[in-house]
C-alpha cells in the first residue's frame, strides 16, 4: 500500500511529536533536584544510553511485587510492579570475586551516607584506611545519594546498593563489590523500595 505525499506530510509531524514526547518524558527522570541537601543538576538525557535509562518495563517473574532483582550480567536492576511490569534500571555491579550472589533483604536505608571502608578493602588498598572512621555524606562520597543497605539473617552483608559520583560506572563491573546507580535512579528505587524487602541478586552461571 503507498502513502501519499500529503498523508506523509501530515504523519511525520506526529511521528517526531511522539519521538519528543518519549525523550522529554525520559528527561524529567534525570531534573534538577534543589530541594536535596546537596542540591543536584539536570543530567541531560543524551549523556545516558538509552538501554541505562530509568524505564517501565514488561518483565514476567514469580517475584512478588516490592522485590529488587538484580541481573549482573545483564547490569540491570529491576523493581518488581504488579502485573508482569517492573521498573528497570542500568547498574553498575562488583568486579569478578567481589561480588554478592543469592537472596539478601534490606536491613536498613540511608539518605546521602557515610561511608565507611570495610576492614578488606582497608587491607586490599592502604590508602582506605585513613577513612576508617567513615567519610560524611555528600557529592564527593562513594556512596552517592543514598544507600540501601542488604543483609542475611540478621548481619550486614556489607554489600549495599548505592549511588555514585561516577556515573560513567553503570554498565561496567568496576565496583568493590556492590550495586551502583544513577543518584537520580537510587533516589527513586530508594523511594520505592520498603525495609525488609527482598532483594535477589543473579549471577553468571559458570
Amino acid at each position: 500500500m503507498s502513502i501519499s505525499r500529503r498523508g506523509l506530510m501530515f504523519g511525520l509531524p506526529l511521528f517526531l511529536a511522539g519521538c519528543s514526547a518519549t525523550t522529554v518524558n525520559q528527561q524529567t527522570n534525570y531534573a534538577a533536584l534543589p530541594n536535596e541537601p546537596f542540591p543536584m543538576k539536570q543530567v541531560p538525557i543524551d549523556r545516558i544510553a538509552p538501554e541505562l535509562r530509568r524505564q517501565e518495563v514488561a518483565y514476567a517473574s514469580a517475584y512478588a511485587p516490592g522485590t529488587v532483582v538484580v541481573d549482573t550480567p545483564a547490569r540491570r536492576a529491576y523493581f518488581i510492579l504488579d502485573g508482569g511490569r517492573a521498573i528497570r534500571y542500568g547498574v553498575g555491579v562488583g568486579r569478578a570475586g567481589l561480588a554478592l550472589a543469592g537472596d539478601a533483604y534490606v536491613g536498613r536505608k540511608a539518605e546521602w551516607p557515610t561511608w565507611t571502608p570495610t576492614l578488606n578493602m582497608q587491607r586490599r588498598e592502604p590508602r582506605y584506611r585513613k577513612l576508617a572512621g567513615g567519610m560524611p555524606g555528600g557529592p564527593n562520597n562513594p556512596l552517592g545519594a543514598r544507600a540501601i543497605y542488604l543483609y542475611r539473617g540478621g548481619n550486614d552483608t556489607h554489600f549495599r546498593i548505592h549511588g555514585t559520583n561516577q556515573p560513567e560506572s553503570i554498565g561496567h563491573a568496576m565496583s568493590s563489590g556492590c550495586i551502583r546507580m544513577m543518584n537520580h535512579d537510587v533516589i527513586d528505587l530508594y523511594a520505592r523500595i520498603k525495609t525488609g524487602a527482598r532483594v535477589v541478586v543473579i549471577q553468571a552461571t559458570a
